[in-house]
């Protein structure tokens, strides 16, 4: 696993090959500060560069997710020069880009509230699976911004469609554990108890296949979100099919299958 010293996140190996991530700062919801946002871009940083790392699940300590932008720290931030804020700013969302854009699939395990920054954070890994008590709100027209906020604004509305996501942006509505799942903002609904239980079994489903095929088949969702021409997804789709066939895991698939056994997948 990767050797990282962390103030305000967690790391554990619970499964070969899965990292979880506990955001941990309870007392205060899990809420994001300038420290964090550096140190989620350092653990992207380097899971990137670890190539014994299959998944990673995030999630939170204590009661909440993540409540957002620390309001404590948020008194500052009149004060800033313009282009002092647009670097703050760029420096949170470059930290949730560098988590979006991670070769292995991310998993929120959302145990709690995911307000404003959180919900961002949420929205930015492949997969959420959610407690009862987990909910979500755009906060940020609460507190006299936008809620076009580190990716909400491109995001929430491609996973659950822009009339709802519009209604939710200006409301601020909160959404809740069930209409999370029935809208499919989030994949799963589970008991509180269950909740890490669950992520670390989808996780395990995950590593029992290629590695570089999860990580092509991510790398395909993600950039076919982007473009419009079906010809240039399918382009893409088949340069990743022809890589692949080059590496020694699918001769290993093809191998196993005649043989009746479980592949045993090296991702090189």
């Amino acid at each position: 696993m990767v050797e990282l010293k962390l103030e305000t996140i967690e790391l554990a190996e619970p499964v070969r090959g899965v990292v979880v991530a506990t955001l941990n700062r309870p007392e205060s919801l899990n809420s994001m500060t300038v420290t964090m946002f550096a140190e989620l871009e350092r653990l992207a940083f380097a899971l990137g560069d670890d190539d014994d790392v299959r998944v990673l699940v995030l999630t939170g300590a204590g009661k909440a997710f993540c409540a957002g932008y620390d309001l404590d720290d948020a008194d500052e931030l009149a004060g800033l020069t313009a282009l002092g804020m647009l670097e703050r700013q760029e420096h949170a969302a470059r930290s949730l880009s560098a988590l979006r854009s991670l070769r292995i699939p991310v998993i929120a395990a959302v145990n709690g509230a995911a307000a404003g920054g959180g919900l961002s954070l949420a929205l930015a890994a492949d997969i959420r699976l959610a407690s009862q008590t987990a909910k979500f709100n755009a906060a940020f027209v609460r507190i006299g911004l936008s809620a076009g906020d580190l990716g909400a604004s491109w995001l929430l509305p491609r996973i659950i469609g822009p009339a709802l996501a519009s209604e939710i942006a200006y409301t601020g509505r909160f959404v809740f554990a069930e209409e999370a799942e029935r809208t499919g903002l989030v994949n799963k609904v589970v008991p509180g108890e269950r909740l890490l239980e669950e992520a670390l079994a989808m996780a395990s489903l995950i590593c029992a296949n290629s590695p570089g095929g999860v990580q092509l088949s991510k790398r395909a969702l993600q950039a076919n979100m982007e473009i419009t021409s079906y010809a240039a997804a399918l382009e893409l789709e088949n340069r990743g099919q022809a890589l692949l066939t080059r590496g020694a895991d699918m001769p290993e698939a093809l191998a196993a299958f005649k043989e009746k056994r479980a592949p045993d997948f090296t991702g090189r």
